[in-house]
């Protein structure tokens, strides 16, 4: 669906619940297709 209307998206993300833990923080980049775990203390950017 998201492909149709334009929108970005991330998939195959079967994984991620037993990769990550509870109250982590994540950055999605719907346009690359990618998912990173942010270091705790790390500036956004």
């Amino acid at each position: 669906m998201a492909r149709e209307y334009g929108i970005p998206a991330v998939l195959g993300t079967g994984v991620a619940t037993q990769r990550l833990a509870s109250g982590q923080l994540v950055r999605v980049d719907g346009d690359a297709g990618t998912v990173t775990i942010e270091t705790p203390g790390a500036a956004p950017g």
